[in-house]
């Protein structure tokens, strides 16, 4: 769930609100790779020494820190986790633009070496010449090697009598 842009600035010191706030949209779409890199490594060490200070109160409330610590007070962790949950969501918001701008990056070196494997492709000699403005009578048929069947005169004809022959007689009867 997203926080909002005025209760980050109500939990954060004044040296954190300037990399917070060039992590929110139109500032975050204008800054470079680099500068987007920089800003998630910033938040990532911030969140994790917020992420880290969460623990070691929660670990001397429970009374398993060192006995050099004193024990915080009971609230004190409620404002860093707080704080964390500002931290990882401008991380999160940073790690998705990074992820837009590879991808981008990416998207265009492989736009152009397709490009230039086409260009290749189109520079080579073709494999097979074009067939050319005649035509040809192009593979001769094969005369077939098998014997005709060979009927004899009488039995041309027979089969189809036969059934005239059939349907006369069945006509007679009635």
């Amino acid at each position: 769930m997203s926080i909002a842009f005025a209760t980050e600035r109500r939990r954060l010191a004044e040296d954190e609100l300037e990399p917070i706030r060039r992590s929110h949209f139109p500032l975050l779409q204008e800054l470079p790779r680099e500068e987007a890199q920089e800003l998630a490594r910033w938040l990532r060490a911030r969140r994790g020494r917020a992420r880290d200070l969460v623990r070691e109160h929660r670990r001397s409330a429970r009374g398993k820190a060192a006995r050099a610590a004193a024990p915080p007070p009971p609230d004190a962790d409620r404002g860093l986790a707080a704080k964390k949950q500002v931290f990882a969501g401008a991380l999160k918001r940073v790690n998705a633009r990074l992820d837009a701008l590879l991808a981008a990056e990416r998207r265009a070196r492989n736009l152009a070496r397709l490009r230039e494997a086409l260009a290749r492709r189109g520079a080579e000699a073709p494999a097979h010449p074009a067939a050319g403005p005649t035509r040809h009578a192009g593979a001769r048929p094969l005369p077939s090697r098998k014997p005709r069947p060979t009927i004899h005169g009488a039995r041309i004809g027979s089969a189809s009598q036969a059934v005239r022959d059939g349907q006369v007689k069945r006509d007679a009867r009635g």
